[in-house]
């Protein structure tokens, strides 16, 4: 790159899908769910003592079902219309393992609808890490598995362990999405750079962005360059050469 001329990229970056990842505030997010559980703990624990009433009565399984407790069969047929796909084999492993709170009426299980729409609730909010791997490697292919749980392990990438699960927020994979969409990695941001015939070295390159030159987000510890900023840097050091 020439010498002796700076160049100094003015921009701001405002940008909705950063920022809610930096609002992502896992602390919360627990104390949030936890006090949750507790209150469909409770929940649970009232509709065991109406259940053992209603045992008593005789009452069937449809009437059970207009007073939210729902058969195991009903409760599985009941995740899968509100969008939770999961087999029915995994779903009573599930029952049997307690992370599904359910309530005995006589010999058979139920499920209160409480317990129900908390899961469905979460599945609207979270991913598995499985599934967070596969939303984000659709715009990152070259990124293994491996390497996304190495990056969830470090916190790189927000993740929040709820009951046995490890969850990660959806906004935290749109954003990591967006970026690999959007952005540069230092380390690509040169590699393209030097496609165009413009050679700096990684310490110069990140020397301008320590010294504000060139506007970055930084995301996850790692330093981030919008393409726009990217393509104006590339036809300014270009311009600057022609001269």
């Amino acid at each position: 790159m020439p010498r002796g001329k700076r160049i100094v990229i003015e921009r701001d970056l405002n940008d909705v899908y950063i920022e809610k990842y930096r609002a992502i505030d896992v602390d919360e997010i627990k104390k949030e769910q936890t006090a949750h559980e507790q209150s469909i703990s409770s929940s649970v624990a009232n509709v065991f003592k109406a259940a053992q009433g209603l045992y008593k009565q005789k009452t069937s399984e449809d009437d059970l079902e207009k007073r939210d407790l729902f058969s195991v069969q009903s409760a599985y047929e009941y995740l899968k219309g509100n969008g939770v796909y999961i087999s029915f084999r995994a779903f009573g492993g599930r029952i049997e393992r307690g992370t599904v709170p359910f309530v005995k009426v006589g010999r058979k299980r139920f499920i209160p609808k409480a317990v129900l729409d908390n899961v469905v609730g979460m599945k609207e909010d979270f991913y598995s890490v499985r599934e967070a791997f596969s939303e984000y490697k659709k715009s990152n292919p070259i990124i293994n598995y491996r390497a996304f749980i190495g990056r969830v392990e470090k916190g790189s990438v927000p993740s929040v362990k709820l009951g046995t699960k490890r969850l990660i927020p959806k906004d935290a994979v749109e954003a990591l999405t967006h970026i690999s969409d959007n952005y540069y990695s230092v380390s690509e941001a040169i590699k393209e750079l030097h496609k165009k015939g413009i050679k700096i070295k990684r310490n110069a390159f990140e020397r301008r962005l320590d010294r504000g030159r060139i506007p970055h987000e930084k995301v996850g510890g790692r330093r981030f360059i919008p393409d726009d900023v990217l393509d104006e840097l590339v036809s300014k050091e270009i311009a600057l050469r022609s001269k």
